[in-house]
């Protein structure tokens, strides 16, 4: 999940058969829908479902996107289905880059606060 240019953006990538191609499902939600022109400056509850079905992607609740996993196959020879392998977390702060534009006119330092991560597991 992303946020950036007054948007969040709820991704979910996997292979095609070109390298370091992604599919995207992507689904923008603007933080104008909101309707509080503070939300940017408050802590938000970030929640990923993620099951042999689907994945799910919330903010405060409200569900953005939801990609079927019947779909999620990597284009290349192996056709395999990267959400059927464990995986890793990632957290991290991106300035600029092919969708952050220029970022000439950012204010550093950037504040990036994380106050908790919870990780379940079903039986």
């Amino acid at each position: 999940m992303e946020y950036y240019r007054g948007t969040l953006l709820a991704n979910v990538a996997w292979g095609t058969d070109r390298r370091f191609v992604a599919r995207w499902h992507t689904v923008k939600k603007p933080i104008a829908e909101f309707k509080d022109p503070e939300w940017s400056k408050a802590f938000h509850v970030w929640r990923m479902d993620w099951d042999d079905k689907a994945i799910r992607l919330y903010v405060d609740g409200a569900l953005l996107n939801e990609t079927s996993l019947a779909g999620t196959i990597n284009g290349d020879a192996a056709r395999l289905n990267p959400f059927q392998h464990e995986h890793y977390l990632l957290l991290n702060l991106v300035v600029g880059g092919d969708n952050g534009g220029d970022p000439s006119r950012t204010e550093f330092p950037a504040r990036y606060e994380i106050d908790y991560v919870r990780v379940y597991q079903k039986p």
